[in-house]
């Protein structure tokens, strides 16, 4: 996960941005197919708005035109990691499909696997830190983190794998993806930005407005279609 803006800095970095070519473009987001349990933000709240604030305010920023900026309508935050059709190893696969079968089986599969599921219970979270290309989230409280995580163990059991990072995974919600690497003279004026993004946004919502948990199937990163809310 991307940390600070030293990770998006030209000094830091050589060649070009991993997923650069496989999940967009510079004009686009490509085909990268999969599922997800994602809680979507809510939108129509104040504090939904104080994040899409938050969001154009660093599209202000000088740089911005180095990222990719997703639609509001697809914020989201990852509560557990489902398939993608480009990665098919065995700790993000589940075990119980053939590693050749389709995106669409596979999610109806799982989406089957869901009936009757009931996941550990409500939880809250607030944004730790902003920085570029989107928000560090982290739960509320300790128990909230903790309700969080149970979350991650339920669905790692119903899906059927885990993945190397599923106990360090951090919560996060995406703004944009890396076009290009940040000129050395901007870190500071971004640096600086984001310090103030975070502030409001802090203020403005100190816990995040998110929908309940729902399995949802994907073509891009541009839209989330729930396919089954688990609240």
């Amino acid at each position: 996960m991307e940390q600070g803006v030293g990770f998006v800095a030209a000094r830091n970095r050589t060649g070009p941005p991993q997923r650069l070519g496989q999940r967009y473009d510079r004009q686009r987001f490509l085909p990268d197919p999969g599922n997800t349990v994602v809680r979507h933000l809510d939108l129509d709240t104040p504090g939904g708005q104080a994040v899409v604030a938050a969001r154009a305010a660093m599209m202000a920023l000088p740089g911005a035109e180095r990222f990719i900026f997703t639609p509001v309508e697809s914020l989201h935050m990852t509560v557990f990691e489902g398939v993608l059709d480009n990665r098919r190893q065995a700790d993000a696969w589940p075990d119980w499909m053939d590693a050749d079968a389709s995106v669409e089986d596979v999610t109806e599969a799982m989406r089957a696997r869901l009936s009757g599921f009931e996941g550990p219970g409500e939880f809250a979270v607030r944004v730790a830190t902003v920085r570029p290309g989107g928000l560090d989230l982290v739960g509320a409280t300790d128990a909230d983190e903790a309700v969080a995580r149970e979350w991650r163990e339920a669905l790692a059991k119903v899906f059927g794998y885990r993945q190397g990072e599923h106990d360090r995974y951090g919560f996060h919600m995406t703004f944009a993806y890396s076009l290009d690497w940040l000129p050395d003279e901007q870190v500071a004026i971004w640096e600086e930005g984001l310090a103030r993004i975070e502030a409001e946004l802090v203020a403005a919502a100190p816990v995040l407005p998110l929908r309940p948990p729902a399995f949802c199937a994907f073509a891009d990163m541009t839209w989330f279609e729930e396919l089954v809310v688990l609240g």
